[in-house]
Order: structure tokens, then C-alpha cells, then sequence
């Protein structure tokens, strides 16, 4: 019974060490097709009135969070750039102006793309704005954050990849009922350069309006992607991000970033950092070269968690895009584990990943361990590039499942990250389930800045994983001596 015994502990303590205790989901999408929605579809309509304004969208516009920089399109003229805003519904007490531009693509000329900055806003406010003239004004509202608070909670929601198709529209209709304040949007917008011509530009407006029921209301944090490149010589458009940069601005200045691509933010109790994929990162870069000083801003003791947003996942199993994240790890893995960035989140991958706290620091060609090793100081990386765009899925993962891999699914979906406070917050991710929204996958994230030697930075609580769950929550070499205790008495 004695030699039993040992040969279950064995075989026990074997798979928590060694074990691929991941989960790979076998959930199969049945329904909504990977094709955009026609243009004279609802969720595509002109406001009324001539000239009104539309394709409206808000983003924060400085470093602490009391600006907003509010951009919206008129089609016909300039018309007006101001915003007039207030604490009351219909009661503007303030005004700011704004500025407009244009631009060309191919035979498309855009329309009077306007940006305003309303400025010394209030914290944790809520206020009304219009924009527009006579029976073509339209009304909005927006929230401010938080003051900048160490404990200070807020929710965001987390999307990338979207498009414009109906699968798209399931992921934006679920989010909005999310209870989530702002959107951290991981690149990979409209996917318009999946057209041609004069088409680019009717889809970038196109989606500019499908989405405007949420980017009117809340701020999206915006990063690019490589269908944003839009590098097309076919047709004399060679200007990189062109589209991009003149419809989205972002308030890279404020961060003392030379580029609208890269930039970071404070927003609550988060300090949150948007680099670019697909522009120069290595070493002496201007990314680089930022990204170096950035850290040196952050003050953990204000906005302990630590958020990087980026296109491409690091870490990713999935068949497509695999491996295309090592250049970027191999320059920034050190510095993410050296200041205890909490959470990852990248797209491009159009499928859902979460990986467990690990890292790939030591190897260097011609030593070190090659492979990932569990590392509680390292970021949980988590890929959602799952909104819903005409491409389709990455149905395909490799076989077997990574053991740095905690859970992946092949859906469409959205998350959020509720922040309680300095040291937790929970997370879910939220699978657009035949168009139910489903939590699939959710755990606890612990702050790496403030949880000191806890044991384990989040205890996971997959429903498809409770010996993950049990995998986390113990220190095996602690369980192992109790065990060996127990037997020699």
C-alpha cells in the first residue's frame, strides 16, 4: 500500500510540474459569415440634416486624463470646428475650437475631418456636448476618468481586429453592454485596405459611422495595426498609415513621442502603453529610444497597474502569424519584466489566447534556457484579435498546446478589466457565442507592484480549467515537503 502510495504522489506531483494543464476550447462558430455588412445597411446610416456631423469619436487628450479630443467628419463643407459643452443636457457653458483638414486617396477625397480639445475638464464628470449647427447639430456625452489614484477602480473594455461585419457588430453590441468605461483597442480597425480604389476610402467612413455609437460616448485608446499600413503602389498610395493618421489622433505630445504611433497615457490607477508594430523598434530607434525614457516616468505608487498595448502578440500558438512577435520580444521582453508590466494585450491573431506569467530572457544563442519558463515577475500576455473582421478566424492552433499557454479558443469576442483597486482586478473575456455573449474565460490578476512574494500573480478561473486553478494557487515544492513530512511520520 506504502509503494502505492508513493507512485500516486509520483505520477501527482509529476503533472503539476510537467503538466500542459492549458486549455484548447472546442467550441466551433456556426453562424454570422465572415463578410462586411452592405453599405445600405442601418448600422451604416448618414445622420440627417445637411452637413451634420458624423463618424464621431473621442479619445483622451493629454497624459492625466482631463482632456478629450473629440473628431468627427462633415461630408459637404468645413462647416463649424467648435464644441460646446457643459455639466447639464442642452446647457453648454463652455465652447472650444477646433481645426479641420482633408485628405486625398486615389480618386477618394475624404471628407473635413475636424479635431477639438476640450481641456481642464473635471475628473470623474459627466458632461454633454454638440457639435454641428442649426437642425444638423448633434448631441453626445462623455464620462471623464477617475483622478489619477493609486485605488482609484475603473473598467476597460479590450477589442481588436474589428471590421465591419455582422460578427463585428455582435462584438460592439456586446461590449456596449459591458458596464466597461473605455475601449483599449489593439489595432486593426476598418480593414478598408481589403478594398480597392475609391473603396478605401467609403469603408473608412463606413466604419467610422458603425462604430460611432460607442466612440461618440467613450474614449477608445487607439493603436495601428497592418491593415492601418495601407501601402499601396499600385494605385500611387505609398504614404504609410495615411488614412490613419489623418481620421484618429491620439495624444502622443503629451508623452513627448515624436509619433502619433506610440505614445502612453494615465487614466485612473492604470499607466497605459501603446507601441507600434509596424514601425522601427530597435535598438536607437525613436521607439525605442521613447519607450526607454517612458519607463522611467512611470510611478507605481499613482497608477500601479502597468498596461502595453500592441498588434502583434509575443506569445501566440496559434498556425497564423506564429513567431512574427520574436523581433519585438527579443528588444522589449527585459525592460517589461524588469518594471513589472502587469498585462500585455496585442491582436492580429484573429482567435483568443491568454498565456500563464512567463518569460524567455535567458537564452542567447549560445546558452540559456531556449524555451519559455514560468517567471512570476514577467507580464500575462493575452491576445484578442477576435473582433469580428471578413477575414475570418484562426481556427488553426498547434498541436500540442504550449505549456506558457493557459487557454485558446477560436471565437469572435471581446474583454474587460475591471481594476478594484492597487492590488486586484478581475478580468473576462467574452465570447460572442452564435450572438450571445458568453463569459469564457476570466481570472483574477494580481498587481506585480504591489503583491510583494504572493505565491501566484492570478488565480485562474476558467470554467474549462479547474486544475489550472489548482496549478497556480500552490507552491508544488511546498505541497511536495508536506507530503514527504506526512509519510516519514
Amino acid at each position: 500500500m506504502l509503494l502505492h502510495l508513493f507512485f500516486s504522489l509520483f505520477v501527482f506531483f509529476t503533472l503539476i510540474d510537467n503538466g500542459n494543464a492549458g486549455v484548447t476550447s472546442s467550441f466551433v462558430r456556426k453562424e454570422f459569415p465572415a463578410v462586411d455588412i452592405p453599405l445600405d445597411n442601418e448600422v451604416f446610416a448618414v445622420p440627417k440634416g445637411y452637413n451634420a456631423p458624423q463618424q464621431v469619436h473621442i479619445t483622451q487628450g493629454d497624459y492625466e486624463g482631463k482632456s478629450v479630443i473629440v473628431s468627427w467628419v462633415t461630408p459637404d463643407k468645413p462647416g463649424s470646428s467648435e464644441v460646446r459643452y457643459g455639466l447639464s443636457k442642452g446647457k453648454y457653458d463652455f465652447t472650444a475650437k477646433g481645426s479641420f483638414t482633408n485628405y486625398t486617396f486615389y480618386t477618394y477625397k475624404s471628407g473635413y475631418i475636424h479635431k477639438c480639445f476640450l481641456n481642464g475638464l473635471q475628473y470623474d464628470t459627466k458632461y454633454y456636448y454638440e457639435i454641428g449647427n442649426g437642425d444638423s447639430a448633434r448631441n453626445f456625452w462623455f464620462e471623464t476618468p477617475p483622478k489619477v489614484d493609486p485605488d482609484a477602480s475603473y473598467t476597460f473594455g479590450i477589442i481588436g481586429d474589428l471590421g465591419q461585419t455582422y460578427n463585428s457588430l455582435s462584438t460592439l453590441q456586446h461590449y456596449m453592454s459591458s458596464g466597461a468605461k473605455s475601449v483599449l483597442f489593439v489595432g486593426d480597425l476598418s480593414y478598408a485596405d481589403r478594398y480597392k480604389y475609391h473603396d478605401v476610402g467609403v469603408r473608412w467612413d463606413s466604419w467610422g459611422r458603425f462604430v460611432e455609437p460607442s466612440t461618440a460616448y467613450q474614449p477608445w485608446i487607439w493603436n495601428t495595426g497592418n491593415h492601418e499600413i495601407e501601402y499601396m503602389p499600385y494605385m500611387g498610395e505609398v504614404t504609410m498609415f495615411k488614412s490613419y493618421l489623418y481620421r484618429y489622433p491620439t495624444p502622443y505630445q503629451a508623452s513627448n513621442s515624436t509619433s502619433p504611433l506610440w505614445y502612453s497615457i494615465r487614466r485612473a490607477s492604470a499607466h497605459i502603453i501603446v507601441l507600434s508594430t509596424y514601425s522601427p523598434f530597435v535598438k536607437y530607434t525613436p521607439q525605442w529610444k521613447w519607450l526607454r525614457e517612458e519607463f522611467k516616468n512611470i510611478d507605481r505608487e499613482k497608477t500601479p497597474w502597468l498596461i502595453v498595448l500592441m498588434h502583434v502578440p509575443i506569445y501566440n500558438s496559434n498556425v497564423a502569424h506564429f513567431m512574427e512577435g520574436e523581433s519585438m520580444r527579443s528588444v522589449f521582453e527585459a525592460w517589461f519584466i524588469e518594471h513589472k508590466v502587469d498585462v500585455i494585450f496585442a491582436g492580429h491573431v484573429h482567435a483568443y489566447e491568454r498565456s500563464y506569467r512567463i518569460s524567455n530572457i535567458h537564452f542567447n544563442i549560445s546558452s540559456g534556457d531556449p524555451y519559455p519558463v514560468p517567471d512570476e515577475t514577467a507580464p500575462v500576455y493575452i491576445t484578442v484579435g477576435d473582433g469580428g473582421n471578413k477575414e475570418g478566424l484562426a481556427a488553426r492552433f498547434r498541436d500540442p498546446q504550449p505549456d506558457y499557454s493557459a487557454f485558446r479558443e477560436s471565437s469572435y469576442g471581446h474583454s474587460t478589466l475591471e481594476i478594484k483597486n492597487r492590488t486586484h482586478a478581475f478580468y473576462h473575456w467574452n465570447r460572442n457565442d452564435d450572438g450571445k455573449k458568453v463569459k469564457i474565460d476570466s481570472f483574477v490578476l494580481h498587481n506585480l507592484y504591489w503583491s510583494g512574494t504572493e505565491s501566484s500573480p492570478e488565480k485562474v478561473e476558467t470554467k474549462s480549467s479547474p486544475f489550472t486553478h489548482f496549478k497556480q494557487s500552490f507552491n508544488c515544492t511546498t505541497v511536495r515537503t508536506y507530503f514527504c513530512n506526512l509519510l516519514s511520520n
